[in-house]
């Protein structure tokens, strides 16, 4: 059985339960839910802002493990708003270059005052670090 690493870092919130930031078995990593959330704790507010940092989140935790955005194949949205499908679709944009990566968006429940939460999955190249 192939090693499991887990990715930690400081520039995502820390997690919330008994779970890691973002998990590498071999090649294959995977980023968990990331809200609008800062890595102190703060809840930014509006769709846009909170897509951001979600994204900026699953970043930093897809780099602890030795991944980037450039490597995810697959993306997984969740948002509590069908209103918001846009402005979250034009940051998102932002985040990622073509071809892009397969993505599904669906609209759900979240927790407190959460707009917006995003997953990933990536494949990389490399050795894990």
């Amino acid at each position: 059985m192939t090693a499991r690493i887990a990715g930690r870092t400081a520039d995502a919130p820390a997690p919330a339960g008994p779970y890691s930031q973002s998990a590498r078995i071999g090649r294959v990593v995977a980023a968990a839910g990331q809200g609008g959330f800062t890595p102190e704790g703060v809840l930014l507010e509006g769709v846009s802002a909170q897509t951001e940092q979600a994204l900026r989140n699953i970043a930093a935790s897809l780099a602890a493990v030795g991944a980037g955005l450039g490597d995810v194949i697959h993306v997984r949205v969740y948002l509590t708003q069908p209103s918001h499908f846009e402005e979250m679709n034009a940051v998102y944009e932002s985040f990622f270059d073509s071809p892009f990566a397969a993505r599904t968006t669906v609209f759900v429940t979240l927790a407190a005052d959460l707009l917006v939460e995003i997953d990933a999955l990536a494949v990389v190249s490399g050795d894990a670090p």
